[in-house]
């Protein structure tokens, strides 16, 4: 807007000085001084103004119209089709004896700077209108915390990592059971010592209650395919809370996204982000984390807001959370 404002004020300025020049009989160095710019420039401005009137006033691309070392279309194609046989931007490079720099430009700009989903089938993204119309619930392991300040972050080498699962099967595990709702990204979250069916239906009973508090009748449900999940117990509880239960397609962990994308962020907010003396330590800190998420974090797919904002938005029934 600024901008705009801007050029609307130079046009101004360059109209009253062209005036000045061919109307009121000024000299091309006195509408100079009073306009206080160049007699060079004030003449510019007065000859473009004779050549193409007010059109001629207005501010010109600094662009080049021709670029003498631009890479050829046959060179972007070829650049393109080593890229869908997934070629990296380095072998590119290296193959058609370009600079790496030229061809990251290029591949940027064309559409294939991204290497990750390129020639697979695309993300399908989806987003329930309702609270409560889809909740999605998963299961994370934690290894229990071997000593003081101890912890685990991803970007350890494998033998690192080999070493904290011996260390964890010794000690046992932690299971971290996580509910998100797809509309709001509410969540609600549990450490558990098992993922056991009636471990798994507990969890989905105080889940719903914790939704019901917050106004969200919970419609449907969506996990993995773990045993717990796949059990009778399960399917018999759903039935019973008059909930419909449906399962990922097997080796399809995105179906279940928004809980995968979550547990990610959460062990880098809360389960990897700070040290804990012990389990128990870790265990406290999720409470005050679960809050900020929920009430304070800023969601990009929620336009920058927390969860409890939408919440708000679609739900005029919200309770209060405790």
């Amino acid at each position: 807007m600024q901008l705009h404002a801007n050029a609307a004020v130079s046009l101004i300025k360059r109209r009253q000085m062209v005036r000045r020049v061919l109307e009121e009989g000024f000299t091309v160095a006195e509408a100079a001084r009073a306009a206080e710019i160049s007699s060079k420039t004030c003449g510019k401005w007065v000859s473009r103004y004779r050549e193409l009137g007010e059109c001629g006033l207005l501010d010109r691309s600094s662009a080049p119209r021709t670029v003498a070392n631009r890479t050829c279309e046959r060179r972007i194609g070829a650049i393109a089709a080593l890229r869908r046989l997934r070629f990296t931007g380095p072998e590119i490079a290296e193959t058609l004896q370009m600079p790496l720099s030229t061809v990251s430009g290029i591949l940027t700009r064309i559409g294939l700077g991204r290497l990750g989903r390129l020639g697979l089938e695309p993300a399908q993204r989806y987003e329930r209108a309702r609270p409560g119309e889809l909740i999605h619930i998963d299961v994370k392991k934690l290894g229990r915390i071997a000593r003081p300040g101890h912890r685990v972050l991803g970007g350890q080498s494998a033998r690192a990592r080999a070493g904290y699962h011996r260390q964890a099967d010794s000690l046992g595990w932690e299971f971290v059971h996580v509910a998100i709702d797809d509309c709001t990204r509410l969540a609600y979250v549990e450490v558990l010592n098992d993922e056991r069916p009636a471990t798994a239906i507990a969890f989905l009973r105080r889940a719903i209650a914790f939704y019901r508090r917050h106004g969200i009748l919970v419609e449907r449900l969506i996990t993995d395919n773990g045993n717990a999940y796949r059990s009778a117990a399960h399917a018999i509880a759903c039935r019973a809370l008059g909930i419909r239960h449906l399962r990922t397609r097997p080796y399809r962990p995105q179906t279940n996204g928004k809980a995968e994308r979550f547990i990610r962020t959460m062990l880098g907010g809360w389960a990897y982000g700070a040290l804990y003396r012990n389990s128990t330590e870790r265990a406290v800190a999720l409470d005050g984390w679960l809050d900020y998420y929920n009430h304070h974090r800023r969601h990009a797919a929620l336009g920058h807001k927390p969860p409890i904002s939408r919440l708000i938005e679609r739900n005029n029934l919200l309770g209060t959370y405790t």
